[in-house]
């Protein structure tokens, strides 16, 4: 039985690969849609474009198609919404004490990568609005390896770029995140849902092999030394 716990320590030195998810991970996902509903809805109504973001956000609280509504209310192209929403500049902001333990991890010599699912351009807005690309070594996206996590595919890309190396895994989704850095030897961080999650079926991962070595609620819980 691996005992886990809610304080994580870190010993990071020239050797160390500390990896982040990105989405729900360094900041809320949620934020990352209500900024794109906002971006929409100002185009679409400059005026009362509140009127309209409510309107959008509702509709995706009801688990509707948002951009079917909205394609057939002002005679649109939906393809034509949907790529607004994957590639506007986004109004999104780490999560507190982010900022604070990468900065810790580069000072002890340590090693940043990202391994997300996602489109390329989407997601390196995002590393780029959250203010964090000079000081990331190695992202990962899903668009460009060809597969998802959980493939492996995805981590070997880190173990074969920072070899001979101890890596550490700080994601948020059971169902993807942690069953294959489990099976390859690295240490696994799982930071708990803070109640905004877009993926909430952790419920369906119980088994021993998708649960991270240790658990979080958040990044003051986790010491760089």
């Amino acid at each position: 039985m691996i005992m886990r716990y809610w304080y994580m320590d870190i010993k990071v030195d020239e050797h160390t690969v500390i990896v982040f998810d990105l989405d729900d991970t360094l900041y809320n996902e949620i934020d990352f849609l209500r900024s794109a509903y906002r971006d929409i809805a100002k185009y679409l109504e400059p005026v009362q474009w509140k009127r309209l973001y409510v309107l959008m956000f509702s509709l995706y609280r009801d688990k509707q198609d948002v951009f079917e509504v909205l394609a057939a209310k002002y005679n649109m192209d939906k393809k034509n919404l949907i790529m607004r929403y994957r590639e506007h500049e986004p109004d999104i902001k780490l999560f507190p004490d982010v900022m604070e333990k990468l900065t810790q991890i580069r000072d002890k010599n340590g090693f940043i990568a990202i391994v997300t699912d996602g489109r390329k351009k989407t997601q390196m807005l995002k590393i780029k609005a959250l203010g964090i690309s000079k000081i990331v070594d190695r992202v990962v996206i899903s668009e460009e390896v060809g597969s998802e996590k959980p493939s492996i595919a995805n981590f070997k890309i880190i173990e074969d770029e920072f070899k001979k190396s101890t890596y550490y895994y700080i994601a948020d989704n059971l169902g993807k995140d942690f069953v294959t850095p489990n099976a390859r030897g690295w240490k696994t961080i799982g930071l708990i849902d803070n109640g905004l999650n877009i993926h909430n079926n952790a419920y369906k991962h119980n088994k021993e092999q998708y649960i991270p070595h240790n658990f979080v609620s958040s990044f003051n819980e986790i010491s760089i030394r």
